[in-house]
C-alpha cells in the first residue's frame, strides 16, 4: 500500500514541479540569457515536449496506482474521484499542446527564421503568437488542475 502511495505522490511531484520549474526558471531563464529569441524558443520548445512526456508518464502511472490502491482499501477503483477526473483532464489538455498545438507552432518557427525581424502584422507571426497564446494557457490550466489534484489526494490518502 504504501508503495501505490509512493507511486501517486511521486507522479504528481514530478509532473507539477516540472511545470513550475519550466513556467518560472527555464522559459525565463531561457530568454533571458541566450542571444536570440530564435536559440531560446527551440530550447524552451525542446524542453516543453520533454515535459509533456513526464506529464504523460506520470499522470497514467498516477491513475493506475490511485486506481489500484483505491481497489486495495475500499474494494472499488473509484473511476470517477474527482483526482481521476482532473488527472484526465491534465492528460487531455497535455495531448492537445503536445500534438496539436506545439506542431504548429514548431512549424511555423521552422518558417520564419527569427521572429524579431518580421513585422507583427504578418500572418505567420499573428498565428505562431494565437498559438503561443494558447500553449500558455494549457500550461497554466494543467498547473492549476494539478494544484488541486495534489491537495484532493493528499486529503484522500490522510483518510486512510
Amino acid at each position: 500500500m504504501s508503495f501505490l502511495r509512493y507511486l501517486m505522490l511521486l507522479s504528481l511531484v514530478a509532473w507539477i514541479g516540472g511545470l513550475i520549474f519550466f513556467a518560472f526558471v527555464l522559459a525565463p531563464t531561457a530568454f533571458q540569457v541566450l542571444p536570440n529569441t530564435h536559440l531560446a524558443g527551440n530550447l524552451v520548445g525542446r524542453a516543453l515536449g520533454r515535459l509533456h512526456w513526464i506529464g504523460i508518464i506520470s499522470g497514467l502511472i498516477f491513475l493506475a496506482s490511485s486506481l489500484l490502491y483505491d481497489r486495495l482499501t475500499d474494494g472499488t477503483p473509484h473511476l470517477f474521484a474527482v483526482r481521476h477526473v482532473l488527472i484526465c483532464l491534465m492528460l487531455g489538455l497535455t495531448l492537445v499542446s503536445q500534438f496539436w498545438i506545439i506542431p504548429r507552432m514548431d512549424t511555423l518557427r521552422a518558417s520564419v527564421s527569427d521572429f524579431n525581424a518580421v513585422p507583427l502584422d504578418n500572418p505567420a507571426r499573428a498565428q505562431f503568437d494565437a498559438l503561443h497564446v494558447w500553449s500558455t494557457r494549457v500550461e497554466g490550466a494543467v498547473l492549476l488542475l494539478g494544484l488541486v489534484a495534489v491537495y484532493l489526494t493528499a486529503s484522500a490518502l490522510s483518510r486512510h
